[in-house]
């Protein structure tokens, strides 16, 4: 019998660049990220001199910055169903492990299920005088997802590190015999890029716990001041854009 040749990889060929726009702008976490970056880019602008307080653009930018902010609260409508199904499609080894998605994806389909109620307060449906306790609530439990988050990832992070020197061990072996490790060289450059995408990951989530803490503590305190809440903001929105652009 016939051995069958070994098939040729071939690389795929790039996206072109509008229709991995469309696909982008079509999905609603894209969108929101987007309105993110203008907003922390304008909160940016505001908190620093480069525009004189007597100027008239002053108060259409903090217009602009506010109406933005609750264009993005309408963005998610809904949203805390995906922490449910990502809690029900999660997979534990322990018991440890099922406590920390609990406390990920329950904190953080609070924050999104309170903040639908943020969003009918701001849009004068529901009485403004329920939006400071509801403001309260959303930050804890925003602050409670990013503690379970963060854990979840540094977990991963490891398992990263270990898989990474596991296929170090693997090349460096290879190479002594004098064997062909090209498998083995595209998997590491894939191991790098997720402990890269995790990292930035991480750093994200702890930006975004600065600002919720900036919150909970009503803007008091050094780590609160506008330019430092205004920057996280900002860095966090660049990395969920890149996130969510190689995601689609």
């Amino acid at each position: 019998m016939a051995t069958k040749a070994p098939e040729k990889i071939t690389k795929p060929k790039d996206r072109d660049f509008l229709n991995h726009l469309e696909t982008y702008l079509s999905k609603r976490d894209g969108v929101d990220k987007l309105l993110k970056i203008s907003r922390y880019a304008t909160k940016i602008i505001l908190a620093s001199s480069l525009i004189p307080e007597t100027r008239s653009i002053i108060p259409r930018l903090k217009s602009f910055e506010s109406s933005v902010g609750v264009s993005r609260k309408a963005f998610r409508l809904g949203k805390f169903v995906q922490d449910i199904n990502a809690l029900r499609s999660s997979r534990w080894d322990s018991n440890h492990e099922l406590v920390l998605l609990i406390i990920a994806y329950g904190g953080e389909g609070l924050y999104y299920f309170v903040e639908q109620f943020i969003w009918l307060t701001k849009s004068g449906l529901i009485d403004a005088k329920h939006s400071k306790w509801l403001q309260k609530i959303s930050a804890w439990a925003e602050l409670v997802g990013y503690v379970g988050s963060v854990s979840i990832k540094i977990r991963d992070l490891r398992k990263l590190n270990d898989e990474e020197s596991c296929v170090a061990s693997t090349i460096e072996i290879s190479l002594s015999r004098g064997l062909a490790c090209d498998g083995e060289d595209e998997k590491m450059k894939m191991i790098k890029e997720k402990k890269t995408l995790k990292v930035l990951s991480i750093l994200q989530d702890l930006a975004d716990g600065l600002m919720t803490i900036a919150d909970i503590r009503d803007g008091k305190g050094v780590l609160s001041a506008p330019n430092v809440i205004s920057s996280a903001g900002l860095f966090s929105a660049i990395v969920s854009t890149h996130k969510n652009w190689i995601s689609c």
